[in-house]
C-alpha cells in the first residue's frame, strides 16, 4: 500500500519511520526546516523500539504534492485541520481511507464533513514521540499502540480495515481495529487531556504524576471528571477509567510531557482549547461538575 502522512511531528513522524525503515512507500508532509533536513539527509528516526535510523522517505509541502495514496494518516494539530483540507481531496481515490489520529474527541466527523467525498475514519495513538531536532523524530518508551476504526455508520467491511492493520503490525506497530471507536477515541481524549493537563498545570514530567500527591490527585480528578461526561454521552467504558488512566500514565517515560506542556513552555500556538476548554464546554453542557478542570482553566485563563 502507499502511504501519506500529513504532518510529521512526533506521532506522524514516527508513523513514518516505521513505515519506511520496514520498506513501505511513505510519502511525508512537513515544512520549513524541518522538510529541508528530511530531504537532505533522510527522517531521522531515534526510537527506543527500533533504534537510530536515517530513513530516505519521500517528503514535500502539502501544496507540493500530487499523488495519490491508498491510506493517509493526519497527524497535524487540531488548529491546523482547515489547512489540510485540499491535499486531501488531491490524494484521495474513491477507496482511499483517511486516518485522522488527533488528540480531540470527534475529530474524524469533522473532518468527514469537511471533505465529504473523502472516506475519513477516526482513530487513536498513544506514544511519546516528539521533533527533537531539524529533520529528527525520537520515539520514548515501550508503547506504540495505534486504534483505529470506523462509524456503524460508515458500512466498511473490517476484513478491509485489517488489511491496513496487519501491515502496519509487520512494521513493528501495535495495533487495534475498535469495534466501537466512538468509545475509543473518547478514552484516549479523557486520558490526553488529564495526562496535558496536569503536566501543564503544574509544569513538571510524568515522572511525577507517578507518584502520590498532589499532582497526581490532579490526574485523577480531571480522569473522574472526564470519564463523568463520557458516561454522559453513553459511552461505555471496558474498564473503570480512572484505574485505566492511571495504568497508562505508570507506564510512559518518567521525563516524558505531552505536547501541548511543550507548546506552552515555548510560547507557541498550543491545543490547549481542545485538550481543557473543549472539556470544560461540553461538561457544562451536560451539567457535569468540574472542579479540577476549572481550577486548572483558572491558571490558563489568567
Amino acid at each position: 500500500m502507499n502511504y501519506l502522512v500529513i504532518g510529521t511531528g512526533g506521532v506522524g513522524g514516527s508513523i513514518a519511520g516505521f513505515l519506511a525503515l520496514a520498506g513501505r512507500e511513505v510519502t511525508c508532509i512537513a515544512r520549513g526546516k524541518h522538510l529541508e533536513a528530511i530531504r537532505k539527509q533522510g527522517l531521522h528516526l531515534k526510537s527506543d523500539l527500533k533504534g537510530d535510523h536515517f530513513l530516505p522517505v519521500k517528503a514535500c509541502t502539502a501544496d507540493s504534492f500530487d499523488g495519490k495514496a491508498d491510506v493517509i494518516f493526519v497527524c497535524v494539530k487540531g488548529y491546523s485541520i482547515e489547512s489540510i483540507r485540499d491535499v486531501l481531496e488531491r490524494a484521495a481515490k474513491p477507496d482511499t481511507l483517511v486516518i485522522p489520529i488527533l488528540n480531540v474527541y470527534g475529530t474524524g466527523p469533522r473532518i468527514g464533513r469537511m471533505t465529504p467525498a473523502v472516506t475519513v475514519l477516526d482513530g487513536c495513538i498513544y506514544i511519546v514521540g516528539f521533533v527533537s531536532g531539524e529533520g529528527e523524530i525520537t520515539q520514548m518508551g515501550n508503547i506504540f499502540r495505534l486504534v483505529f476504526g470506523a462509524r456503524p455508520e460508515q458500512e466498511i467491511t473490517r476484513e478491509r480495515l485489517e488489511v491496513i492493520a496487519s501491515d502496519l503490525r509487520a512494521c513493528g506497530i501495535k495495533v487495534d481495529v475498535s469495534d466501537d471507536i466512538n468509545r475509543d477515541t473518547f478514552i484516549k481524549w479523557s486520558f490526553i487531556s488529564a495526562m496535558a493537563c496536569t503536566g501543564a498545570y503544574h509544569d513538571v514530567p510524568m515522572g511525577e504524576v507517578q507518584k502520590e500527591g498532589e499532582v497526581r490527585d490532579t490526574f485523577v480528578g480531571l480522569s473522574r471528571e472526564s470519564a463523568e461526561i463520557g458516561r454522559r454521552l453513553g459511552v461505555v467504558f471496558p474498564e473503570d477509567p480512572v484505574t485505566y488512566n492511571l495504568k497508562v500514565i505508570d507506564k510512559l517515560d518518567p521525563h516524558s510531557t505531552a505536547s501541548m506542556q511543550k507548546d506552552l513552555a515555548r510560547g507557541h500556538e498550543s491545543e490547549i482549547q481542545g485538550m481543557l476548554f473543549d472539556m470544560i464546554d461540553l461538561g457544562k453542557k451536560l451539567n457535569v461538575p468540574l472542579q479540577t478542570y476549572e481550577k486548572v482553566a483558572e491558571k490558563f485563563r489568567k
